[in-house]
């Protein structure tokens, strides 16, 4: 006889203001929540792997196992390297191919060279690596410090590569299993970041310091470059090889959004004066006398080119009597930085509207082209650096846009070839119908001279399909845009089966991309696909994102609610018909759309979700989105409460939920989905869980389990959702 795992027997539930948590046994992971797990991942299998599932399964499999990928790369020196995976290799292979070879020929005549199979690396070691990528040794090139990780988890390993024999140096440099990274100064000179042992960790679970590591040398006896608090997120340090601007730079991010940066002495610390910044920090007295602070607003990304610095402003910046807006994109000379900037020392390259926001920038040999988002349409500008070798030296900066004809919805990236070298970048275009197009040239003032160089295969049937971007009132009136996807008859008022996608946090923008395996699965089975652009994301810039945090995180929730109510109204879909998704925070966004909206959704899928927001800041790397979210263990939770979905849910009918996470999940706690699930259990509410073995925040770690994970959310969505 066997019996079946249950979670634990407890009292009727305890109210969040008691701050008892009856599952807090399912943040474990041993043997006992194993058993638990397993049996109701079978049991969402055997309710949900049918035909239909199988069929799902293998044609996810058979896109993600194609041979005929369009094969992007970085160059370095007179290589193009790539990863690669099919469904013979399916962890992927490490190679690379001679620059003109990638140039001149079509796709399928190219000469890979392959440098590592991660596969086969795994089944010689027993180990389940995840190739997390590769950095090579500038300007030889001739060594790289791999980077695997186990599982798929953010904690790694990190190994020194001998490229020309294709093996790892028995006696190389090695960053043991933790969280962190490992980087080149020079062949035999690395910086190192990792868990160093008791106290060497943040809260966060991140390093909290960085060490100078000479080859031969005990790591123990490395000297540290930069230390922060435990209380911080993350202390780092990396060094910048531009030839004629090298140098050694790091940094202490204090939270998820405020960072201190520092030009290192490398000398000073090789003999000792590095260290710790905390108690000087606090005093108000003189840092180590290797570092020297960057003053630059600390709620700024900062960045490096050449001899200037850049820096993108989360918030105003008030220098001298003059105001210089959140969103906006400045540069000045970086020694002027160091010494601290004067008003006239900084040129503002991009200022938002109301409409639009900056989003990326690259690099070229003779300036850098910024992305910016207008109303979530990408458009393009050159803004060509006065140092440049054919220009004047003068110190401001021209700006020229060369946006290159796309459609309408299309999101067009850049990326700069070489940037020591020349002008030349890679340009690749693509909308949720269209397979990337990749295109290579030079820029210029005036325009981009790119001629396309190949492109992605279809991967779907796209005929009778259309995207439109439309928009959604918000509850306090704001205008929310989100772009729907699916047959023109359905966009016409026809309902259809309708899956709505969101984020909503960190700034992190939805963009339209090719999507190949829903395509398959969802859009040539009659749905409609929607992507939500809420409050949280960074579609319009800081104050979007902002406008979402805290005790405004109702505000993301609202504005997806408020499109989900629109595609209703519209006649997309029915509610009955309408499914929601999202993962991550965008499982958070799931769980409140399920505790607060559940009269809006047939179904819905939460995938690696934060969900019990007392607990989420003492699990693994939670801590360092407090400045996100705010602190569950102060006067923070006061607001907290009401979106904290595992705290909130009521006896109100609500809709089926498909829970996923991963065991090897060590950013967002697979507890959060197990506990939501046996609380669900318990208080009747039809609920599946499944729990992927490995795979990291990412779920699944290699092909089959793409393919398994995608095949069951169709599965699921098609049983719930009505025809």
């Amino acid at each position: 006889m066997t019996t079946t795992p249950h979670a634990p027997k407890v009292a009727p539930r305890a109210t969040a203001t008691d701050l008892i948590d009856p599952y807090l046994e399912l943040e474990e992971i041993n043997d006992s929540t194993r058993a638990w797990v397993t049996e109701r991942s079978q049991r969402t299998l055997d309710q949900f792997g049918g035909k239909k599932f199988g069929a799902y399964r293998d044609a996810v499999a058979e896109i993600l196992s194609a041979k005929d990928k369009l094969d992007l790369g970085t160059k370095r020196g007179e290589w193009i390297y790539n990863f690669y995976t099919d469904g013979d290799y399916p962890r992927g292979l490490w190679r690379r191919a001679a620059v003109a070879d990638y140039l001149a020929n079509a796709q399928a005549d190219i000469e890979w060279e392959v440098l590592l199979d991660v596969g086969a690396l795994g089944e010689d070691e027993g180990q389940s690596w995840v190739f997390r990528g590769a950095s090579l040794l500038y300007p030889t090139y001739d060594r790289a410090l791999v980077t695997l990780s186990p599982g798929g988890s953010d904690s790694n390993v990190v190994r020194e590569f001998d490229v020309e024999a294709k093996s790892f140096l028995e006696s190389g440099f090695v960053k043991g299993d933790s969280k962190g990274a490992m980087s080149w100064i020079d062949r035999d000179t690395v910086v190192i970041s990792a868990d160093f042992g008791p106290g060497t960790l943040t809260d966060s679970g991140y390093p909290n310091s960085a060490r100078l590591w000479r080859r031969g040398q005990d790591l123990s006896d490395a000297p540290v470059i930069v230390e922060g608090s435990k209380h911080d997120v993350v202390s780092g340090a990396h060094y910048d090889h531009t030839p004629g601007h090298e140098r050694l730079l790091a940094y202490r991010a204090t939270d998820f959004r405020t960072t201190i940066e520092y030009l290192v002495d490398i000398d000073a610390v090789a003999a000792g004066h590095g260290g710790c910044t905390v108690p000087a920090e606090e005093a108000g007295e003189a840092l180590p006398a290797a570092l020297t602070e960057i003053l630059l607003p600390r709620s700024a990304e900062v960045g490096l080119v050449r001899d200037w610095a850049l820096l993108t402003l989360r918030h105003d910046w008030e220098l001298e009597g003059r105001t210089i807006p959140a969103g906006a994109l400045a540069i000045l000379p970086f020694d002027r930085a160091v010494a601290g900037p004067s008003a006239d020392d900084v040129q503002v390259l991009y200022e938002p509207t109301a409409s639009s926001s900056f989003l990326d920038l690259t690099t070229t040999k003779s300036g850098i082209i910024l992305t910016i988002l207008d109303n979530v349409k990408t458009r393009l500008f050159f803004c060509a650096d006065p140092h440049a070798a054919d220009q004047s030296k003068d110190e401001r900066w021209e700006i020229f846009e060369v946006t290159p004809r796309a459609a309408e919805f299309a999101t067009v990236s850049v990326a700069g070839v070489d940037p020591d070298e020349s002008d030349d970048v890679w340009l690749t275009i693509s909308d949720f119908l269209t397979p990337t197009t990749l295109y290579h040239g030079p820029v210029s003032r005036t325009e981009l001279h790119v001629a396309k160089l190949r492109a992605a295969t279809s991967r779907f049937n796209a005929e009778g399909l259309e995207i439109r971007q439309q928009w959604a009132q918000s509850a306090d009136g704001t205008k929310v845009p989100y772009f729907i996807i699916g047959p023109t008859v359905a966009l016409e008022g026809q309902p259809a089966r309708t899956l709505l996608d969101g984020y909503g946090g960190f700034e992190v923008s939805r963009l339209p991309s090719y999507i190949s395996t829903y395509g398959k699965v969802w859009l040539e089975e009659g749905g409609v696909y929607v992507v939500a652009n809420i409050r949280g994301g960074g579609e319009f810039g800081p104050a979007w994102h902002q406008a979402a945090l805290k005790a405004n995180r109702n505000k993301a929730y609202e504005d997806f609610a408020a499109v989900a109510k629109d595609l209703v109204s519209r006649g997309h879909t029915t509610v009955d018909q309408l499914g929601a998704i999202g993962g991550s925070n965008g499982g958070l966004l799931m769980g409140n759309m399920y505790t607060t909206y559940p009269e809006l959704f047939g179904a819905i899928v939460c995938r690696v979700p934060l969900l019990d927001m007392k607990r989420f800041s003492h699990l693994l790397a939670g801590a360092s989105w407090m400045g996100e979210y705010g602190d569950p263990d102060a006067e923070d939770w006061s607001y907290m409460e009401r979106y904290s979905a595992y705290h909130n849910v009521g006896t109100e009918p609500h809709p089926p939920i498909l829970l996923t996470t991963s065991t090897r999940d060590d950013r967002v706690h697979p507890g959060h989905a197990r506990k939501f699930h046996a609380l669900l259990e318990e208080m009747g509410h039809e609920t599946w869980l499944y729990e992927n073995t490995e795979g990291g925040h990412a779920g699944a770690a290699d092909i089959e389990q793409v393919s398994l994970m995608t095949a069951l959310i169709f599965s699921f969505l098609d049983q719930q959702l009505a025809k």
